[in-house]
């Protein structure tokens, strides 16, 4: 993108410290997880070895043991038990013009440090960015962005480009606590980024999120199909989509209440969300990554596609009619 220099910026909107202060002082009763991962089986990864503890307030159906981003699967996205103890900042949350994914409140001890790494795919190319609230930091708790260094006041609303390499450090006598919150990409979100970052952007880089519209039975069951499917379809980068030297996986889609669901061999893996002109995103998921069936020749098709801004990958499989 062209506005490589923007690193992070400072959106419209400031909040009511004290108030972030008092629901937090409020969680502080509640169970902290030290931070974790998930892996494309859901299992959670070993404990980080940093202090670093993660209260979530919104996660894949409000699990409450999920400190991960989560992303595309089988549920939505839903608040926890925990934001129904914070109103103001479930109002914070529920102002963002845009759709929510994670939310989470997340604690770096003094001392503590996260090494140098990269959050992918994050950033405006793929759709999905992640926004940074301070709610207690120190001059010592410093986040290294792009080689630039931050400490962001708290009530202050951030958009930081995490897809670059960044690490954070807290050198200070007391904890850093920010309210981490990430979204996919709206218009309205991105009248709140500063004039100069507008100006400077690329838009035909933005992936911007488009709304469901849901389909009627008899759609849903025309696009009824099992297929190959490209093995790194969901979870390998762009360059990849139709990689030879990947073996392809068995794919189907069929018909569960009043969604699509993707089974991959035998495993049940995402169902689907359609976006428009037969095209779906996975639940939980980005519009990085879609599929769309479609009529071939009087066959069925289906069109995988991965994005990144403006560049486009496809791979194409055809399709048959399950039987029975």
């Amino acid at each position: 993108m062209s506005n490589a220099m923007f690193g992070a910026a400072q959106l419209e909107g400031e909040f009511d410290v004290d108030r972030l202060v008092a629901e937090l002082v409020h969680l502080e009763a509640t169970q902290w997880a030290k931070q974790r991962t998930f892996g494309e089986s859901l299992e959670p990864t070993e404990e980080t070895e940093a202090d670093w503890r993660v209260l979530p307030l919104r996660s894949p159906e409000g699990r409450v043991d999920r400190t991960d981003p989560g992303g595309m699967g089988l549920v939505d996205y839903a608040s926890t038990p925990w934001m129904e103890q914070a109103p103001y900042i479930a109002s914070i949350v529920d102002a963002l013009p845009t759709d929510v994914r994670a939310v989470r409140l997340m604690a770096l001890g003094p001392g503590a440090e996260v090494s140098e790494h990269r959050d992918y795919p994050y950033g405006l190319p793929a759709g999905w960015v992640r926004l940074h609230i301070p709610l207690i930091t120190n001059a010592e708790a410093v986040l290294t962005l792009d080689g630039v260094d931050y400490t962001w006041p708290p009530g202050t609303l951030w958009f930081g480009d995490f897809n670059r390499l960044h690490s954070v450090r807290n050198g200070g006598s007391e904890r850093r606590v920010h309210l981490v919150i990430d979204s996919y990409v709206s218009r309205e979100l991105l009248e709140l980024f500063p004039a100069d970052f507008r100006e400077s952007m690329r838009w035909s880089d933005v992936l911007v999120d488009r709304p469901e519209m849901p389909l009627g039975k008899a759609e849903l069951h025309s696009m009824l199909a099992e297929f190959a499917l490209p093995g790194q379809f969901l979870y390998g980068e762009i360059d990849e989509l139709d990689d030879p030297g990947t073996p392809d996986l068995e794919g189907r889609l069929r018909l569960d209440g009043d969604r699509l669901v993707l089974d991959v061999g035998d495993v049940p893996t995402a169902s689907l969300v359609h976006i428009g002109e037969g095209e779906f995103r996975m639940t939980g998921g980005m519009m990085d990554r879609t599929l769309k069936v479609e009529p071939a020749d009087g066959a069925l098709r289906v069109r995988f596609r991965r994005r990144h801004g403006s560049r486009t990958e496809e791979a194409l499989r055809s399709a048959a009619r399950p039987v029975g």
